[in-house]
């Protein structure tokens, strides 16, 4: 908002300079002398220089309109908003009709001001003047909604106490721009620090800290990533595995061949064991040749929102939130603006998306705030759409900008930077207890563990959750090479099938279900793989049917199809499906609804063009049962589909 405000005094500077050069808004020579000479020092940044010029002129000229006006801009450059006001209302009170669009600056100001009676007839005042284009009229318009909302707001706080989250993360520099993992545990964070081979003496850096349970831990530098360049806006996977940053002076910061597209691109990094690997540029399919910033990786592993710009000479301009997928290839696909009540004329920034998938936290100044940019939250609707934006309220809210909200895993807490009084210095990280009302959808995480069933060797393995009642995945993750320990956060209230892959192993699965409403315990899970092997055979733990029946489900698709790419990657393997019962009902029936269930998967896997010879249909009966059918959840562990190896 401010730099529209800036822009359009520019330009009136500029004009009064040529257009009006010979019809200034005074006769006095000497003044319109300093005031020229101030115009030149303006337009080569010697702000201090032109301060003391156009003084001078308006002392010599008191109603010098012009030189009111381009020291209300001088004082905006400077962030001196209330002697902007000063000078801006003393050139409106000159002559009223002399600049008509003061009343329009002088509206904004004084909403970044928190000044809301006088900001609100500043914008109805301008209106009044008839001279408004669209965009203005739309953007006072806005303002007095603006004004109209933050009066109710600081008329109803809510509950509000930060916490400063202690030396081990917070210093004298400024600290901003957090992510963690769903399990509370680890901390990742941008600090601007000094350096004496950066290029301006500073630069941003990744930090990160370990929770003990109780505090935060000294955060160490992420030395493997940070370069003399900047690193920021971070976003971090679920398990904190991957790792997506903006890099805006990259040419060179890993090598050859790491230099961006535009004036800032978005990065990425694996981490492998304890350490980081070099970063890459998610490439072209993601980056433009604008400015592409601020990601946040979505807890299915496939959904990356982040905020695109437009660089201008005066600052960075329509800026959006943008969403990319993943497909299949395992290669981002082509972003485009994401759809419904978001986005705006103004400017979108620091989105988070919640783990649960269906809550957007997001900064903008384009939608009714308490002036600046404010931190809004919005649902996903069912037609994919995001909905109307709700304003966190005051004191979440201020007249300042508020951004880089970040919310747990859990919603109940969030966290934000400050440089609120009773810091360490410069930007601090805070917590807060988020209200009930703006939390977003209950999730907890599943945690595990991948390795070999035989050596139980620790692997590397691609790890899917799959919503039973949808087929669609929601979370994507792949556990550590080293530890083979993976964490995924999902949303409560479902039903969830797991497979796990690696090349030279059979695919895992299983499923579970996270119906019991509270749950905030993680799931644990151990998930041996199998190598492919003459013999070697894996339970398909997601085939359904109904009781006594043997047409699929339509749950069971999503492992079906695992079974169908696995062939696919392992041409030359002959494989049996095996259908199997449990005690209930008589031999002869229960072996032929056996056969007929495993025939039904070699059906609907030949449909999907694997050649028949490759698939053989076995029914078992209750002939192989793997534990002693003595109540309900033996007799389900026996019922199962099989398939096995046979060469």
């Amino acid at each position: 908002m401010i730099l529209r405000i800036l822009l359009a005094l520019m330009l009136f500077a500029s004009f009064s300079t040529t257009a009006l050069a010979q019809n200034y808004s005074i006769k006095d020579k000497k003044a319109i002398k300093l005031y020229e000479d101030a115009q030149s020092a303006y337009s080569n940044y010697f702000f201090v220089e032109a301060e003391e010029l156009l003084k001078d002129a308006i002392g010599k000229a008191d109603q010098f309109i012009e030189a009111h006006l381009l020291l209300a801009q001088v004082y905006a450059d400077k962030n001196r908003n209330s002697d902007a006001i000063v000078s801006l209302e003393n050139a409106v009170s000159i002559d009223p009709s002399y600049f008509p669009l003061a009343y329009y600056f002088l509206g904004e100001m004084y909403l970044l001001e928190g000044d809301y009676d006088h900001a609100e007839e500043r914008f109805e005042r301008y209106l009044a003047t008839g001279i408004a284009d669209n965009d203005k009229r739309d953007a006072s318009s806005l303002g007095i909604a603006s004004c109209q909302f933050a009066r109710v707001a600081l008329a109803n706080p809510r509950d509000f106490n930060p916490i400063n989250l202690g030396p081990g993360v917070n210093t004298a520099d400024p600290e901003y721009y957090p992510c963690l993992t769903a399990d509370d545990q680890t901390l990742l964070f941008t600090r601007e620090v000094s350096h004496p081979q950066a290029l301006r003496g500073r630069q941003e850096d990744f930090f990160v800290s370990a929770s003990d349970g109780e505090k935060w831990l000294n955060a160490r530098n992420i030395s493997e990533i940070n370069s003399l360049m900047n690193e920021g806006a971070p976003t971090l996977s679920q398990d904190g595995q991957v790792l997506i940053f903006t890099a805006c002076e990259i040419e060179g910061n890993w090598g050859a061949g790491r230099a961006g597209l535009g004036s800032c691109d978005l990065f990425f990094s694996v981490k492998s064991g304890s350490l980081w690997s070099k970063p890459q540029n998610l490439g072209e399919r993601v980056n433009s040749y604008s400015w592409d910033s601020q990601p946040s990786l979505a807890s299915d592993g496939r959904t990356l929102y982040f905020v695109r710009g437009k660089s201008t000479p005066s600052g960075i301009k329509q800026q959006d939130i943008w969403v990319s997928r993943l497909g299949e290839d395992m290669v981002w696909g082509k972003p485009e603006k994401i759809k419904g009540e978001v986005n705006t004329p103004g400017e979108e920034e620091s989105v988070l998306i919640h783990p649960d998938g269906q809550t957007l936290y997001f900064s903008s100044n384009g939608h009714p705030g308490m002036g600046g940019l404010d931190v809004f939250m919005s649902k996903l609707q069912a037609d994919g759409t995001w909905g109307t934006p709700v304003n966190l309220g005051y004191p979440i809210n201020t007249h300042g900008n508020e951004n880089s909200l970040l919310v747990s895993a859990s919603g109940e807490l969030a966290y934000f930077a400050s440089d609120r009084e009773g810091g360490y210095g410069a930007l601090d990280l805070y917590s807060f207890v988020m209200p009930e009302d703006l939390r977003p959808v209950q999730v907890t995480y599943a945690k595990g563990i991948v390795f070999d069933a035989t050596s139980f060797k620790k692997l590397e393995a691609r790890v899917q959750v799959i919503d039973l009642e949808t087929g669609t995945v929601a979370a994507e993750s792949y556990s550590n090479s080293k530890s083979g320990e993976f964490l995924v956060c999902l949303p409560v209230n479902h039903d969830y099938a797991l497979n796990a892959s690696r090349e030279g192993y059979l695919f895992y699965s299983d499923n579970f279900s996270l119906k019991e409403t509270g749950v905030s315990a993680p799931f644990e899970i151990e998930v041996p793989m199998e190598k492919i092997k003459t013999g070697s055979k894996v339970v398909m733990n997601n085939i359904f049917f109904d009781t006594d029946k043997y047409d699929l489900k339509p749950q069971s698709i999503v492992e079906l199809d695992k079974l169908v790419e696995f062939l696919i990657l392992n041409r030359h393997t002959r494989i049996e499906i095996g259908g199997h019962t449990d005690d209930v009902g008589g031999d002869a029936a229960n072996q032929l609804l056996s056969e007929r269930r495993a025939q039904a998967v070699v059906d609907y896997v030949a449909s999907k063009g694997i050649e028949p010879f490759r698939l053989v249909a076995k029914g078992y009966g209750e002939t192989q049962f793997i534990v002693p059918n003595t109540d309900d959840a033996s007799r389900a562990k026996n019922r199962r589909t099989e398939f096995m190896v046979v060469e």
